[in-house]
């Protein structure tokens, strides 16, 4: 398997400068980062579902998640200030090209009734939000341990700067969009 980088620098990076006119090598839509993030529902307040909420991101990661603190105090949502609400991983580098090359070829065909990703996740800055229902597709989950199941998104950052640029550059990549 060859490394998605060297692919990216090799190949994707001049096939995008010659399409889109690109003379500046700097100026090529990349990668900046991925944002991988789970959120804990008023229901699932329990600390022990927030320990296995951090467990599985860093299982999925391979890096320790940051807990994400309510804002301010929704009385519908029973939040208060200052409250978990969820955790969240910032994947850069080389951990963040092994995600999605892991994302790519492993995750998202062990997906359930798995079409396609839709071209309106891409946002006009070019960067993509893929949210999973559940994290059992992922294979560093084993289906006979999971207990209560939870949703998390994928959102990946781009120096895109504008929708066609992303969706060119993520299409490239390998991210299969629907026909």
């Amino acid at each position: 398997m060859t490394n998605l980088k060297t692919t990216y620098q090799k190949t994707i990076a001049p096939r995008l400068a010659h399409t889109f006119s690109i003379k500046n090598t700097l100026a090529v839509p990349r990668l900046v980062k991925v944002v991988v993030n789970a959120g804990i529902t008023a229901q699932n307040r329990d600390p022990k579902i927030a320990e296995v909420v951090a467990s599985v991101v860093t299982r999925i990661t391979g890096q320790r998640p940051v807990p994400t603190l309510a804002k301010k105090s929704i009385a519908n949502f029973k939040t208060r200030e200052g409250m978990v609400v969820g955790y969240m991983v910032t994947l850069r580098g080389a951990r963040m090209y092994d995600f999605i090359e892991r994302l790519i070829r492993l995750t998202l065909p062990r997906v359930r009734d798995f079409r396609g990703i839709a071209e309106s996740n891409v946002d006009k800055n070019g960067n993509l939000s893929i949210g999973f229902k559940e994290y059992v597709s992922f294979p560093e989950i084993r289906a006979d341990e999971v207990e209560k199941t939870h949703g998390l998104q994928v959102t990946i950052v781009t120096t895109a700067r504008n929708r066609e640029r992303g969706i060119a550059l993520f299409r490239e990549l390998g991210i299969p969009f629907r026909k």
